[in-house]
């Protein structure tokens, strides 16, 4: 009920100015996100690859409908890549995370080709750059539209990566059209308020639908990227790994900023690649309640800081 509240809280409009007129939330928000700028973001990672870690900018924001906003962020990401090609955080340690809905890609009938095209030209700059992107999944009614997109790139950029919730019912078979060599498949749970008609929603049947997709991942020739925090589908992984012959190199953990912070350097330190997803930028409301959702015990964090509010 809890983890269903939070959700519906990242949708509202009036509890999202209340929480961001509150300072001290800014000290809690920290936890989870880099920081409003890209400088914040570059510096934070810079920290992390000091200490083995690979890293994922995710530039928050979504559901733009206004071209010009989707263009900024398309430009906003050309120039991180440009300044990542100019520091020791060039290569594919480094990697861009887009959403689509931030590039347009619901705006009227030609918002999938636009948002398309403003990918395109961060592909591009990312490939200029060495580093990776990895396109993120939102709700289920974008999920055909990126695919489709995520398709379109890997003609031109077949090391473009894409996520996967294994939440979704369907998420099986797209792992399965997915598992193919050259192919980087992000499988998380997912943190979206779906119906039931489309997506798991118990925890159990959620865990046992993510393990089902990383068999099909790990069985195929593509490189899974196991993105949990949980324990027990992090030994799986680790299992999957040793009976099909990958080795710590054949696939990659991610997890998130400021969760299992000690768990990542651990992995780390045990040779496995483990990749941070470092969320920077102004619109972090909606990422920020998600996390929580995520896991509730997390809302004390929050409820200290509103209790502190002067």
């Amino acid at each position: 009920m809890l983890r269903r509240t939070l959700i519906a809280a990242a949708e509202q409009d009036r509890i999202r100015a209340a929480v961001q007129a509150v300072p001290a939330t800014r000290a809690v928000v920290a936890r989870f996100v880099a920081g409003e700028t890209t400088a914040e973001a570059v510096a934070a990672a810079t920290a992390l690859a000091a200490a083995g870690l690979r890293v994922t900018f995710n530039q928050l924001g979504e559901y733009v409908t206004d071209p010009g906003q989707a263009a900024q962020t398309r430009d906003s990401f050309v120039a991180l890549a440009r300044q990542l090609a100019d520091s020791e955080l060039a290569g594919p340690g480094s990697e861009l995370s887009v959403k689509l809905s931030a590039l347009g890609q619901l705006d009227g009938a030609d918002g999938a080709a636009r948002a398309l095209d403003h990918a395109r030209l961060i592909c591009a700059a990312a490939d200029d750059a060495g580093v990776l992107v990895t396109v993120d999944m939102e709700d289920h009614t974008t999920t055909d539209s990126t695919l489709e997109i995520t398709r379109a790139l890997r003609q031109d950029f077949p090391w473009v990566g894409v996520a996967i919730q294994a939440a979704l019912r369907r998420s099986p078979a797209d792992c399965a059209d997915l598992a193919y060599a050259g192919s980087r498949v992000r499988l998380v749970k997912g943190a979206y308020r779906e119906p039931a008609s489309v997506a798991l929603h118990r925890r159990t049947d959620v865990d046992l639908a993510y393990v089902r997709c990383l068999r099909i991942l790990f069985a195929g020739a593509g490189h899974p990227l196991v993105a949990t925090h949980d324990p027990r589908l992090i030994e799986i992984a680790g299992e999957l790994a040793r009976r099909t012959g990958r080795g710590v190199d054949g696939f990659e953990y991610q997890m998130l900023r400021g969760v299992r912070d000690g768990e990542q350097r651990r992995l780390t330190t045990d040779g496995f690649g483990v990749r941070v997803y470092l969320p920077f930028g102004p619109q972090w409301y909606g990422y920020f309640t998600r996390r929580l959702a995520e896991r509730p015990a997390n809302t004390l964090f929050l409820l200290r800081a509103l209790a502190s509010r002067r």
